[in-house]
């Protein structure tokens, strides 16, 4: 027997979300126990600030520019590398997904994908390397995608399918209306019981396939949770764990509209003009939502139901380690945690995502607790890494060689590495509004050049030195007394990128 990988992502995770990252309210004691007893990477960036990308970085080991999906509503070709199909083929890992996977478009106008079609035919797979992919998104309610969760449940527990949010995107008005205390956009008080909870679900099937395995063998579970992405509906039963109106308000949030625009001005337009609703740049926010609407008692509820959800998730963990163990593989497995993108939560006034290249989108918590078998030593890491370096490292750790395809490298095993930068890059024309962005981590700063588009000139951008200014508040672009740095930056960035495919990838679908 060899070394199992229990991968564990969530979908839009802040980094500081976690207790092990600072975060002070949501507890987190299974997951901050993996970070104490293995490797925490303190600045783990992704390739892209959406799910499809992401996602498919995850997988494929490459740049977002190698793998053609620049933003979501593209599927990812099935002919690029795949660490799945890697592992099962070479090394006889039995492969499985469970939970989300968006490496296909959910409202493709056909539903001809895989993740379209599976639950309605009750097919679990093989698929992308997986030998098995049990799915769900956000919702119990059936919508575009009749994913195996939703079925599931109105098969099941059809009294419970009204407790979620009507996540319909396509309709403006429902999928914008507000709810819970405060009528925030897409919260919602959740009736359905916790044990029915999508969360719940995704753990119980974990822990179902992780039981149909014999015991000599090794296993690669991709256990994938839908949230604490919006909609903001986790049970109502568990409201008690976070009251919001007990909450101060977070740091990173300006407090007052004045400072808001103040902070926002210094960035390029785009920033104010989502703000004030004069434009949109991405499908991936409620069409009719204003963040100048946004309310502080609106950010402490919506903060309540994040932290909220980020407790029944690590909850979750704990019962599929503990299940693990009891199994007689915790000595042998090696865990990995992650997310795909971050969430604004009303940092600069602000809410959800899209192309904006701040730390709260970018920086996400990266955490591997190599088996105890290994004999690693546990380490706090700040050296630059990404998520096109998880699947090299799941290739080491099977002991098969990494496709040559991937642009990644295997995560370092503590400080000193070696390691420079992290780069993240947004591609998007929605509603007109072309926005394409690069960026480059690097010795503690953070620089965006705009590429010129209908929308930019190509002269515009972002440089921020986070240890002076950790939010990203004082934009540094246009500052003299830092033009080399910035050209500097700029230049590494331009050299380290890899050169984009040469057949883009159109989308299908809008997410």
């Amino acid at each position: 027997m060899g070394r199992k990988i229990l991968f564990i992502t969530t979908d839009q995770q802040r980094y500081d979300a976690l207790g092990c990252n600072g975060g002070t309210i949501a507890r987190t004691p299974v997951i901050d126990r993996l970070a104490a007893e293995g490797l925490n990477y303190s600045r783990a960036y992704n390739q892209n600030t959406v799910c499809m990308p992401a996602r498919s970085t995850m997988i494929s080991g490459q740049y977002v520019r190698s793998h053609g999906v620049v933003m979501n509503g593209i599927p990812l070709p099935t002919d690029g590398p795949d660490v799945a199909a890697q592992l099962r083929d070479q090394a006889g890992y039995r492969t499985a997904l469970i939970g989300k996977a968006h490496f296909e478009p959910a409202s493709a106008p056909d539903q001809s994908y895989f993740e379209n079609f599976a639950a309605r035919e009750d097919k679990t797979g093989p698929h992308r390397g997986f030998e098995r992919m049990e799915l769900a998104g956000h919702t119990g309610r059936a919508g575009r995608s009749l994913f195996h969760y939703p079925k599931w449940l109105a098969e099941n527990h059809p009294d419970a399918v009204d407790g979620f949010f009507e996540y319909v995107t396509e309709k403006k008005e429902i999928s914008s209306r507000g709810g819970g205390d405060t009528e925030l956009a897409q919260l919602w008080h959740n009736e359905m019981p916790r044990e029915l909870y999508h969360t719940e679900w995704v753990a119980d099937r974990a822990i179902a396939w992780l039981d149909s395995l014999p015991e000599e063998e090794d296993w690669f579970l991709w256990m994938s949770f839908p949230d604490p992405h919006h909609p903001w509906d986790p049970p109502a039963s568990e409201l008690h764990r976070c009251p919001w109106r007990d909450l101060d308000l977070p740091d990173f949030y300006p407090e007052s509209p004045e400072k808001i625009v103040e902070l926002l001005d210094r960035k390029p337009r785009h920033w104010r003009e989502w703000y004030e609703g004069k434009g949109q740049f991405n499908y991936e926010v409620p069409p009719l939502f204003r963040p100048n609407t946004l309310t502080p008692d609106q950010v402490r509820e919506v903060n309540a139901m994040v932290h909220i959800s980020n407790e029944l998730i690590d909850e979750a963990c704990g019962r599929v380690l503990d299940r693990i163990d009891a199994r007689g593989w915790g000595q042998d497995t090696d865990v990995f945690y992650t997310t795909d993108h971050g969430e604004m939560q009303g940092e600069f006034g602000l809410l959800f995502k899209g192309p904006y290249h701040v730390d709260a989108l970018m920086r996400v918590p990266m955490i591997w607790r190599p088996a105890p078998s290994a004999g690693v030593t546990p380490s706090a890491v700040a050296d630059p890494v990404g998520h096109l370096d998880l699947a090299p490292t799941f290739c080491q750790v099977a002991g098969v060689s990494t496709d040559s395809r991937m642009e990644g490298a295997p995560l370092p095993q503590g400080a000193g590495s070696g390691r420079e930068r992290a780069l993240t890059e947004w591609d998007s024309d929605y509603l007109g509004n072309e926005i394409r962005m690069r960026s480059i981590y690097r010795d503690g700063y953070v620089c965006t050049a705009y590429e010129a588009s209908n929308y930019y000139s190509g002269e515009e951008g972002e440089l921020y030195d986070l240890n002076e200014d950790p939010r990203q508040w004082t934009n540094l672009w246009d500052d003299p007394a830092r033009a080399g740095l910035r050209s500097d930056l700029l230049a590494d960035l331009k050299d380290s990128l890899p050169a984009p495919r040469p057949d883009p990838l159109e989308a299908v679908a809008l997410v």
